[in-house]
C-alpha cells in the first residue's frame, strides 16, 4: 500500500475527513517514484495506490495549490517503475475518474482493471444533499465506459443508506439505479451522525431501524 495523497478539499455534509486530515497535498512524485522502486526491490510484485482523495493527486504537492502534476501523469510514470507486476488504484471519485485515466488503465501494462468508486447514492436530490460532485448520470457514464473499454473489469461501489431526508422514493431510485448497474461489488455503510457535519442539523432523520433495513436490502 503506497501512500500518495492525503487530505481532501470536498466538503460533503456527512464526512469529517477534512476536520481530521486537513487540505488536499501530495506527495512529490519523484518521492512516489522513489518509494514504488524500493519496494520492488524488496520483491513485492503488487502496489495499491491510497490516500483520502487520489484522484486530486498534484494539489500541495510542492506546498501549493497549483497542480504540479496530474493523477494521470503519476499512473503514467508508475506504470514504468521495473519490478513491479500489478498496480491498482484503491479508490477514485467519479468526477475525478476521467476518461483519459480509464483509456490509459485499460492499455497500460501493470494497472488492473479495478476501479472503486464511490456513488453513495443512486438519487440526486440525496447526492445535492449530500453536496457531491457529480450526479448519478455521470455516474453511470462512467461505468459505462469503464466496461466498453474493459467488459471484464471489477467495479466496486460505495453507497450509504440512510441520509437524513431519504424517502422511500429516494431509496427507491438508489436501488434500481445500482441493480440495473454493471458492477461487480457493494461497500454498504449505514449513515451515522458525526459531530461537527452539516448533516447532523439536517431534518428529517431516518429511524435507525429503517437504515439498517434498507442497507440490508442492499
Amino acid at each position: 500500500f503506497l501512500k500518495v495523497q492525503d487530505g481532501c478539499d470536498y466538503k460533503c455534509t456527512y464526512c469529517t475527513i477534512p476536520l481530521a486530515r486537513g487540505i488536499s497535498r501530495s506527495d512529490a512524485l519523484e518521492n512516489v517514484l522513489k518509494n514504488a522502486y524500493e519496494i520492488s526491490q524488496q520483491g513485492i510484485k503488487e502496489i495499491v495506490l491510497t490516500g483520502v482523495n487520489i484522484g486530486d493527486y498534484g494539489k500541495g504537492e510542492f506546498g501549493n495549490k497549483k497542480h504540479e502534476h496530474t493523477f494521470l501523469d503519476l499512473v503514467k510514470a508508475l506504470d514504468e517503475v521495473e519490478g513491479i507486476e500489478r498496480l491498482r488504484i484503491s479508490s477514485i471519485e467519479p468526477n475525478l475518474c476521467t476518461e483519459e485515466i480509464i483509456d490509459f488503465v485499460a492499455t497500460s501494462k501493470h494497472f488492473m482493471p479495478h476501479f472503486h468508486m464511490p456513488l453513495q447514492s443512486g438519487d440526486n436530490e440525496i447526492l445535492s444533499s449530500m453536496r457531491r460532485r457529480y450526479k448519478r448520470d455521470l455516474y453511470q457514464e462512467r461505468v459505462t465506459y469503464i466496461k466498453h473499454k474493459m467488459p471484464h473489469a471489477c467495479i466496486g461501489v460505495d453507497v450509504i443508506t440512510g441520509f437524513p431526508g431519504e424517502s422511500d422514493e429516494h431509496f427507491s431510485n438508489t436501488y434500481q439505479f445500482i441493480q440495473n448497474l454493471d458492477i461487480s461489488y457493494l461497500h454498504v455503510f449505514t449513515y451515522s451522525e458525526r459531530d461537527k457535519t452539516p448533516a447532523i442539523h439536517f431534518k428529517a432523520a431516518v429511524p435507525m431501524e429503517l437504515r439498517h433495513k434498507r442497507s440490508e436490502l442492499l
